[in-house]
């Protein structure tokens, strides 16, 4: 996606030929294939390791099916996206997949002009999604800090008789020479407050 860097992807499939198939287009349209599972167990295990920015999966895998498998490498967060790939399209397995957080699904026999194409949407809109989540617990954090420091504040004012502008100055004065972040002060002076 970005220059030089190619789509790490992961391929897990049951059927060998199937396997070196898409191994083969995909390293001829320029992605890395940094691994190959013929089971869900070994797709996760492969994403713990290599976390890759795909994971091309079929549904129906032996021992931990590819629905399964989606599912923990998304709630573990192990790859970008997860695209999975069926000879089923009926409306429960599309559901399922839904349900999966998965990023793209894709019908058998694969379809070598389009697969192109919606590899580099789902990860791209993966990427995506990764960066406003990032952005929501920058925000997140900030308006916990800001919360914390509050409470501290309005802690010093009541015990200490401070203004409010006192307090602030006080809470950034310590957390200047003591090098700590003014939340880290702040929880230091609540739980200083709580013994």
């Amino acid at each position: 996606m970005g220059l030089g860097t190619p789509i790490r992807v992961v391929i897990a499939d049951d059927e060998p030929i199937t396997k070196m198939d898409l191994n083969e287009l995909l390293s001829e349209a320029g992605y890395e294939v940094v691994g190959e599972a013929s089971d869900g167990f070994d797709a996760v295990e492969i994403c713990r390791k290599k976390h890759p920015d795909l994971v091309l999966m079929d549904i129906k895998m032996p021992l931990l099916d590819g629905l399964a498998a989606a599912k923990i490498i998304r709630s573990e967060n192990l790859a970008e996206t997860v695209m999975m790939m069926t000879a089923y399209s009926e409306r429960e397995f599309v559901e399922q997949a839904k349900d999966c957080g998965v990023g793209g699904y894709l019908v058998k026999p694969i379809d070598e002009k389009s697969l192109i194409p919606n590899i580099e949407v789902a990860v791209n809109r993966s990427r995506e999604i990764g960066k406003l989540r990032k952005d929501i617990e920058k925000v997140n954090g900030r308006l916990e800090s800001r919360a914390v420091t509050e409470k501290a504040k309005g802690l010093l004012m009541e015990q200490q008789k401070m203004t409010e502008q006192e307090a602030y100055d006080y809470i950034r004065k310590l957390s200047q020479t003591k090098h700590l972040s003014m939340k880290r002060v702040a929880e230091m002076i609540l739980t200083k407050s709580e013994v």
